[in-house]
């Protein structure tokens, strides 16, 4: 506890990315008007005690549509990690645990999809499979699990050479045993710091899809939409695209800077660092 709250990075990224799913959690409450109401008399207003951040277009709230935009970007990224983590970390555990003909067959597919990039693929999918949070969630799992896979494989190829993983070989468990009882535990690590850097590139991800048009369709308060067609109005209304690009500034900082922090606290280096202090002590 003490290391953490000594990580700058760690307890900035906590503070800010707490923040974000407190917003996204709580927002029917915190949302000052309904998100969808329009007051076209109210049309381009500046920030004011009754409109938090402006108005657009429309005459709506574009607070209210901010809070509402987080919860759909975080049930995006949420699941869209959640998937990729799942998917990535089978394949690297088979990959790495068996070796042979069976990683030569994974690694070639995961090369196929690294292959493609990105972008282009998670659009070629959402305009097959249609836009929709799971469709877009979905797109985004087959751009994104490869990395996973590649830094699963790694961890366990240095793994299933240890000492205890032999030994429960050699008392006879099951490869399902040993892949999820020994070697998952101790390459969680890896699959933390990476889970938690990979919510702000989903974020980025999805925002990037909405602002070319591929994501939520409108009129939901999502913030690469908002940010897309903010630059439309930059003369009358330049806060609508400041706004929510700092939305989703603010996110991914908060959790890459949760990712770093993670990824020093988690550190094997750092750990034997802060045991040999320890017993010093």
């Amino acid at each position: 506890m003490r290391r953490a709250l000594a990580s700058p990075s760690l307890v900035a990224g906590t503070a800010i990315a707490l923040a974000i799913v407190l917003l996204a959690l709580l927002a029917p409450l915190v949302a000052t008007h309904e998100v969808a109401a329009m007051d076209m008399r109210n049309r381009f207003a500046l920030p004011s005690a009754a409109h938090w951040l402006g108005t657009d277009n429309f005459g709506r709230d574009l607070w209210s549509r901010m809070v509402a935009g987080a919860r759909i970007s975080l049930a995006i990224a949420l699941a869209t990690t959640a998937g990729a983590a799942a998917i990535g970390t089978a394949v690297g555990l088979v990959a790495g645990y068996f070796g042979g003909w069976v990683d030569l067959l994974l690694m070639r597919i995961t090369d196929i999809f690294l292959g493609f990039p990105a972008i282009v693929l998670a659009l070629a999918l959402v305009a097959v499979l249609g836009p929709g949070v799971t469709n877009v969630a979905l797109s985004l799992v087959v751009v994104l699990w490869t990395e996973y896979a590649r830094v699963v494989r790694a961890a366990t190829l240095v793994l299933r050479e240890q000492t205890y993983v032999s030994a429960a070989r050699a008392l006879g468990a099951s490869p399902a045993r040993i892949l999820l009882r020994e070697i998952l535990p101790n390459a969680a690590g890896p699959i933390i710091v990476l889970a938690s850097l990979g919510l702000g590139t989903a974020v980025i991800a999805e925002s990037a899809l909405a602002f070319l048009g591929f994501g939520l369709p409108p009129p939901a308060p999502t913030w690469g939409w908002t940010l897309a067609y903010g630059t439309g109005f930059m003369r009358e209304a330049p806060w609508l695209s400041i706004v929510s690009g700092a939305a989703i500034m603010l996110t991914v900082l908060g959790f890459n800077l949760l990712g770093d922090g993670l990824r020093d606290l988690l550190d094997p280096r750092q750990l034997t660092r802060a045991a040999g202090a320890s017993k010093r002590n």
